[in-house]
């Protein structure tokens, strides 16, 4: 008799792809509580709180979507260095 095809399982949650996740979540997170950045001070060379928190937010984003990239990037090469063996 034949051996029964291997079932594949689906997406495995590892603590790299939670990492990955609040990366690319908390900028979203942080933009849409609006109570927490809706005022005007403290300013920031003349700037209201308002608008250079959203800037900032900008530059924040950036790098948490870089680092969950990178992460990705090395997650899936050790999967294929895994799975290879």
């Amino acid at each position: 008799m034949s051996q029964a095809p291997e079932v594949s399982r689906g997406p495995v949650v590892t603590p790299v792809r939670v990492v990955i996740g609040l990366c690319l979540v908390a900028p979203f997170v942080a933009m849409l509580w609006v109570g927490s950045y809706a005022k005007t001070d403290p300013a920031f060379i003349g700037i209201p709180f308002f608008y250079w928190y959203q800037m900032a937010w900008v530059l924040i984003s950036t790098a948490l979507t870089m680092i969950a990239y990178k992460l990705w990037q090395r997650d899936q090469r050790a999967r294929r260095e895994g799975g290879a063996k």
